[in-house]
């Protein structure tokens, strides 16, 4: 079985961070001549506070380098959870860099909508998760899917990587509410909500996951956390092994966070993190990198 590849790199330019964490990666076949949707996280914004999303900068040069590889389009794909996601989109200056690099924006909360069914471990409780979502059709035409996900810790979900920032994105929020727990149409995303990443991260495969600590949020989240510069930026084509990755610089392993666990079980990645093999920083570089940057200490995992 070929190892996963784990690319983590550390710049106090986001552009060179991103460039050197996607560079070991083999994107020619995966971004050639495909529709390529990149699907920041983009919850909530306002124009005084942007730091619980993905920043222009980063977005700019996730772009850009994916332009080199020639994509038949190139769309980015919002569906805020949290507020209007143009209204985010553009307070947060992810628009401007959209309109700048003359992609497409898609906003996939807005109808028309389908229903998908889902798939869940084999001993999950049926009757409580999420038996089929609906979605706008589009997100089904993206033939390459790229999760441009924060470094956060989640109240609910533990952490917030690549495959969280699907899971609760392409549910409709036109169709199910702003905010999605509002509930105008009955859903169950909330109560196992670990559960439902893993059923949506199994049918909405993610080809390429990317982590950005541009800035990280630590102490809670996904929204006002506690936000640190750290430069890291973490990319992986297996974007289980991206979040195993991601987690550890939270301080937790796959068991800790349950999502991750039952992904594994769903068999949507690397089951262990001792699977990858990292070109970059190794895991350990990247962890005292982090906990330097957040806390202070260097840690170094055992």
């Amino acid at each position: 079985m070929t190892r996963p590849v784990v690319s983590i790199a550390q710049s106090d330019r986001i552009e060179a961070a991103v460039d050197d964490a996607l560079s070991p990666l083999d994107l020619d076949a995966t971004v050639r001549g495909r529709l390529v949707a990149v699907k920041p996280n983009e919850t909530w914004a306002t124009k005084d506070d942007a730091t619980g999303v993905t920043q222009p900068d980063t977005l700019r040069a996730v772009i850009r380098h994916l332009k080199r590889f020639e994509p038949r389009h190139l769309v980015v794909s919002g569906g805020a959870g949290a507020g209007d996601t143009e209204h985010v989109m553009r307070d947060s200056g992810m628009m401007h860099v959209v309109e700048e690099e003359s992609v497409e924006f898609f906003d996939h909360n807005r109808a028309p909508f389908v229903s998908v069914d889902l798939t869940y471990a084999p001993d999950a409780d049926v009757d409580g998760p999420q038996t089929a979502v609906m979605v706008n059709p589009r997100v089904l035409e993206y033939e390459l899917l790229v999760s441009l996900a924060q470094i956060k810790m989640h109240e609910t979900a533990t952490v917030t990587l690549a495959l969280k920032n699907i899971a609760m994105s392409f549910p409709a929020a036109d169709h199910y509410g702003h905010p999605r727990h509002t509930r105008e149409h009955d859903n169950c995303f909330f109560d196992d909500m670990h559960s439902f990443i893993a059923a949506m991260a199994k049918r909405f495969p993610i080809g390429l996951a990317i982590l950005a600590g541009h800035p990280a949020m630590v102490g809670t989240g996904p929204l006002g956390g506690h936000t640190v510069e750290t430069g890291l930026v973490v990319a992986s084509t297996d974007p289980l092994a991206a979040d195993l990755a991601g987690a550890r610089l939270l301080g937790f392993r796959k068991q800790g966070v349950r999502h991750l666990w039952e992904a594994a079980r769903l068999g949507i990645g690397a089951e262990e993190i001792s699977d990858a093999s990292f070109p970059g920083l190794s895991l350990e570089q990247a962890v005292a990198a982090f906990t330097a940057a957040v806390y202070g200490s260097r840690i170094t995992p055992k």
